[in-house]
């Protein structure tokens, strides 16, 4: 004959059964709370995004032609990220610059600006730029679990549990090269600059005033110059105008020495260089700060006077 249980022994059964289902239930909220949040987000905005099996939603918006990336090829691209319920963006890189690499390595998204160093693993980048034409945008909304999780990120403002809603806008490009020569082609057409010509490592140059001096300038030759450089749109991130700054050319970027043996003393050009012969693929980064002062893969254009030549 079975023993009737007691009153204490079940309340201590129900209380444990209680406690497991408390803790399976906290334990699945996060994963539960984000795909609500998302599936919401999706209807109300009339979205059409596929799940993946991993958690996070996508959706590809291509060129009508092309062939899809593929984990060896080379993407160029920008990304963002925001708040998907409240649209405040995080991070956006730098419009004078660019992502590149190979798109088996985009499952991380380091982050150097001039007031933030920090990183983060997004496997949705590279799992769905396979579905990507280059060219094509990549939209991800990406639960919290597959974020920053539930400590956010101080340096970026993202708060706990944040659901990201990512963008990887790509170029038609696959070379960092053939990208930068088209920007410097827009450029030079949009502000009518004439006279441009293409040196045969792709830097195009203005000499205004060849110089009247008769030391010849190369590598090796200390110069005192002027200049101002910008970015494409305009903004000046470095400039010397009062004929202090003196250098070799083996001190600056390869775009310098590449150029202004072109000239003599008393000479002015003018250099729109691809990134490759400036700061290149990593950008300028401060040696003290670890902080990005001038973008990865930066087209730049400088305008430079040489007011002394000094041959050693």
């Amino acid at each position: 004959m079975l023993k009737k249980l007691s009153a204490s022994y079940i309340v201590a059964i129900t209380g444990l059964l209680v406690l497991f289902a408390s803790c399976k239930k906290e334990y699945e909220s996060i994963q539960d709370t984000d795909d609500s949040k998302i599936q919401q987000f999706i209807s109300s905005n009339n979205l059409t995004m596929v799940k993946d099996s991993t958690g996070f939603y996508s959706s590809v918006t291509n060129p009508v032609s092309g062939d899809l990336l593929k984990s060896t090829d080379s993407v160029l691209y920008h990304v963002s990220l925001k708040s998907m319920q409240s649209g405040t963006v995080y991070y956006a890189d730098a419009a004078n610059g660019n992502y590149g690499t190979l798109v088996g390595y985009t499952n991380s998204v380091s982050i150097y600006t001039s007031t933030t160093s920090t990183g983060i693993a997004i496997e949705g980048i590279r799992r769905s730029l396979l579905k990507v034409i280059p060219g094509g945008t990549l939209r991800l909304l990406v639960p919290s679990y597959l974020a920053f999780g539930k400590n956010g990120s101080s340096t970026l403002g993202v708060p706990s549990n944040e659901v990201l809603d990512v963008t990887v806008t790509t170029f038609p490009y696959k070379k960092q090269s053939d990208l930068d020569d088209k920007k410097i082609t827009d450029f030079i057409a949009a502000k009518g600059i004439t006279g441009a010509v293409k040196d045969p490592a792709g830097i195009y140059y203005v000499i205004t005033e060849p110089g009247t001096g008769t030391d010849v300038i190369n590598l090796g030759t200390t110069i005192t110059a002027k200049y101002t450089g910008r970015y494409l749109d305009g903004t000046t991130f470095d400039s010397n105008t009062d004929g202090t700054f003196s250098t070799t050319l083996t001190s600056v970027i390869q775009a310098w020495g590449r150029t202004i043996p072109r000239i003599r003393k008393g000479g002015k050009i003018r250099i729109i260089t691809p990134s490759r012969w400036a700061y290149g693929t990593a950008g300028s980064l401060n040696s003290s700060t670890g902080l990005l002062t001038i973008p990865r893969n930066a087209v730049l254009d400088f305008d430079i006077e040489v007011t002394d030549v000094a041959n050693n």
